[in-house]
């Protein structure tokens, strides 16, 4: 059966029920797997349980197939009823074979030998929460000093739907239905990152992929703790040749910037197992009122349905704004978005205003400006207020009117405030087209090889030089 998920369902006030006019969870499709309603409720019972027993990291506990937009998420994806105790404990695995991949000259296949994975993290309400991704072994050797290193991988902008999953564009590129468009754009530079001879491990983030809950997008605490835990969980895999001892980079740009740079604050009293050696933050959406600006009426509008959709459901003040402010419109365009993928969003929603979505006539922006609640919220979302573990480049377009450049260049000042060792990269680039993607997708490839660069010196232990002293003069 055909699932149509959404974060939530508005009744309208005339409504005959308890409740009436409040967001209430949707109805839940019905298949093979129990229903996530369900799911759900044994999870957040086991939750409460003093003790939770490790368990098998096989099994599919029974759970069923489930479609989204024409796409069949396979039953992998569908959580158990209960999560394990620790933090980064892998719940399954299974063999993940890459779309992309050729056999090498000594039999083994080239860039390396993907699996699928899911693991435990927490969520930021500061529940268990299980995440997908993929863990990929290199066939390529390292040749830098120490054991082989890690690379935590944080996607950009994939979309809200589960069949958009970073791990589901490990195997399949491109997705293209009469439903769903779906590019696998980070793959490049995953195989980059391989062909250095680090080990990657890619998190597909809180809900997307999984079928429990909805994807939570640009959530900081989410973002960043699952970020972390699935470099815990690609050590505890079984024929990983990454260990405890291994360094650990983070890379991400756009969402994936905001994922990586989070991580990097968080590291210190999350994670701090997790030996982070250098971290890679490309186009960070540090301060979320100004991208909001930036998203809305831009060519990837639909963005701004997937954030108010994720804090609808994480955050109570958000939803009262939303439950108050969204009209019909709004309300069926949230629905739609929360099944998309980035190639769905342009064609779907490309260059809407949100004021077509409130009550008021007022764009979101201005709607959570006006309530100081709301206000707060988005606030908590900051990413700056915490020095950053180890040496960090961060790296924004000039032109990016996307992921406006001045709040990216705000974040390597917050972090140079702090003492943080931060290496600012201004990416100079004409104006290629106002609200079109290009000026914030441009410099994601200009800027790569240098990225990677950077990385992979600081997994060989090279230190790196702060320029935090120029950050003044670079206006």
């Amino acid at each position: 059966m055909e699932r149509r998920r959404s974060t939530h369902r508005i009744l309208p006030a005339s409504a005959q029920e308890p409740g009436a006019g409040r967001i209430v969870p949707p109805a839940r499709r019905r298949s093979l797997a129990p229903t996530r309603s369900r799911l759900l409720g044994a999870t957040l019972a086991a939750v409460s349980c003093a003790a939770v027993q490790a368990f098998p990291a096989t099994a599919a506990d029974g759970a069923g197939e489930v479609v989204s937009r024409g796409v069949t998420i396979p039953a992998f994806y569908t959580p158990p009823a209960e999560l394990p105790a620790a933090n980064g404990t892998v719940i399954r695995q299974e063999p993940l074979p890459l779309g992309l991949s050729l056999p090498g000259l000594d039999g083994r296949p080239m860039p390396g030998t993907a699996t699928r994975l899911m693991y435990r993290s927490t969520d930021s309400a500061g529940q268990p929460v299980a995440v997908t991704g993929a863990y990929i072994e290199p066939s390529a050797a390292w040749k830098g000093s120490g054991p082989r290193p890690l690379v935590a991988l944080a996607s950009g902008t994939m979309g809200q739907g589960d069949q958009c999953a970073p791990s589901f564009a490990l195997q399949n590129p491109l997705t293209l239905t009469g439903d769903t468009v779906s590019v696998g754009y980070e793959d490049l530079a995953i195989y980059r990152l391989l062909s250095t001879g680090a080990a990657v491990v890619v998190t597909d983030y809180v809900g997307l992929g999984t079928t429990d809950r909805l994807h939570t997008y640009v959530n900081r605490l989410d973002q960043g703790h699952a970020l972390l835990d699935a470099a815990r969980a690609a050590r505890a895999l079984p024929g990983a040749s990454v260990t405890a001892e291994s360094r650990v980079g983070l890379y991400g740009y756009s969402q994936g910037g905001g994922a990586s740079a989070s991580a990097a604050e968080l590291q210190p009293s999350y994670a701090p197992d997790v030996k982070v050696a250098g971290t890679y933050v490309g186009a960070p959406p540090a301060d979320l009122a100004s991208v909001l600006k930036g998203i809305d009426g831009s060519a990837l509008a639909g963005a701004l349905a997937w954030s108010i959709n994720g804090f609808a459901q994480a955050d109570p003040d958000l939803r009262r704004i939303v439950e108050t402010n969204i009209n019909a419109t709004g309300r069926a365009a949230l629905n739609d978005a929360s099944t998309m993928c980035v190639g769905d969003a342009i064609f779907g929603y490309g260059f809407t205003r949100s004021s077509k979505w409130t009550t008021s006539g007022r764009s979101i922006g201005e709607v959570i400006a006006a309530d100081p609640a709301a206000r707060a919220a988005l606030d908590r979302q900051r990413i700056g207020t915490l020095k950053p573990a180890g040496p960090v480049r961060l790296a924004t377009g000039i032109q990016d009117d996307i992921v406006p450049h001045a709040q990216a260049r705000q974040l390597a000042v917050d972090w140079c405030r702090k003492g943080g060792n931060v290496t600012y990269d201004a990416i100079a680039l004409p104006n290629l087209g106002d609200k079109l993607l290009t000026n914030h997708l441009v410099p994601l490839i200009t800027d790569q090889g240098d990225a990677v660069s950077w990385l992979t010196d600081r997994l060989a232990g090279r230190s790196a030089l702060s320029n935090c002293w120029t950050m003044p003069l670079q206006l």
